[in-house]
């Protein structure tokens, strides 16, 4: 089932070939339309010349960087997605990025499959008709029904239960602290002495679980920390 409804327009931005090699093989396997420069000023070039969904931008570009295209691009056009690449991870760095309008940061070396997840996160962010589902190897979250496909079975999930595990699925791999589940679900700011989180990730693990029949379920509770999704437990 594909999950998009038209083929998603991608501007990918980055000076590294190899890199640039397997971003546009992987994002072309997901059925992305993909345009590739080399430079930022190419790239900014490309932009004001055709209309693309996601913008996915490195941070170090030769002639023009990638924080100046990103301020250019937010000049000309506010809803275009784009999404950060860099091999500078430190949280000064990912906060310049959001504070000039960055929508997400994917940090040096990452798994296509992660940054093919984050594009569709992304998408069904700004444009929520366009994506169907949300997809991680052979987990599944259908948007239209709130249901967990997990291989041949599935498991009807609550509102919270969907966006919590639609959240962890923008990153799988990712470490979400229990005050960025808290805060994205609920909206609401963190209280040490609630539960919720906790509880609501139990459900759907016994959901999955129960139906997969797996004794292993995909959500990883990392101690003192919070959640992830666990790659390695999907096909």
């Amino acid at each position: 089932m594909e999950p998009l409804a038209d083929r998603v327009r991608v501007l990918l931005i980055e000076d590294e070939l190899k890199i640039a090699e397997f971003v546009i093989a992987g994002l072309s396997k997901a059925n992305f339309e993909v345009k590739h420069c080399d430079d930022g000023e190419s790239g900014l070039r490309a932009f004001e010349a055709a209309s693309y969904d996601i913008v996915v931008l490195d941070v170090m570009l030769p002639k023009l960087n990638g924080l100046e295209v990103l301020q250019k691009i937010r000049q000309a056009n506010t809803d275009v997605g784009v999404l950060m690449l860099s091999a500078k991870s430190e949280l000064v760095d990912r906060l310049n990025g959001f504070e000039l309008g960055a929508d997400d940061y994917l940090p040096k070396p990452f798994y296509v499959e992660e940054l093919v997840a984050r594009i569709k996160a992304l998408l069904h962010r700004k444009h929520p008709e366009s994506v169907s589902q949300i997809v991680c190897k052979d987990l599944v979250l259908n948007l239209a029904d709130r249901t967990a496909h997990w291989g041949d079975v599935s498991a009807v999930l609550s509102q919270r239960e969907f966006s919590l595990l639609g959240y962890l699925m923008r990153s799988p791999g990712h470490i979400y602290s229990r005050q960025q589940i808290l805060k994205y679900v609920w909206g609401l700011d963190f209280d040490p002495e609630t539960n919720v989180v906790d509880v609501c990730v139990g459900r759907i693990k016994r959901k999955l679980v129960r139906s997969h029949g797996k004794k292993e379920s995909p959500i990883e509770s990392v101690r003192g920390v919070g959640y992830r999704l666990r790659t390695e437990a999907l096909q």
